[in-house]
Formats: C-alpha cells, structure tokens, sequence
C-alpha cells in the first residue's frame, strides 16, 4: 500500500463562486475545499487516491490536463 503524504492546507475550506445578482450569502455547506494540484502532485505526475476502499490513480497530461481513473 502507498503512503500518502498529508498536504499542508488540505482542511481550508474556500467559499464557492456565488451568483452576485443572487442577492444572498452563500450556506456553510456550500463551501467547497481547494487545493492547489501542486500541493497534491508533490512534483509527481501521477498520484494515487483511496476512496472508499477503492484506488484511483490521478495523472496529469503532457498539456497539463488531469485523468482520474479507477
């Protein structure tokens, strides 16, 4: 089993984008947490992700896109 580092900042949560012609202030459960690819890829082009009990590997492209895959 691969050890996954813990990335500093990965608890931050960043308020959502809101609507400004919504007129309201967005819940606290529509906050979503953020980090940036660079803190999760740690210089790796490939990371592996446990969910649930299932692997995901998580690669970036040559053109810098990112490919999750079971």
């Amino acid at each position: 089993m691969n050890v996954i580092p813990k990335v500093p900042g990965h608890n931050e949560q960043t308020p959502a984008p809101v609507d400004s012609s919504a007129g309201h202030k967005p819940s606290a459960s529509a906050r979503v947490a953020r980090m940036p690819s660079t803190a999760l890829f740690s210089g790796a082009q490939e990371v592996e992700i446990e969910h649930h009990g299932t692997v995901y590997r998580l690669r970036q492209t040559a053109l810098g896109k990112l490919i999750l895959t079971k």
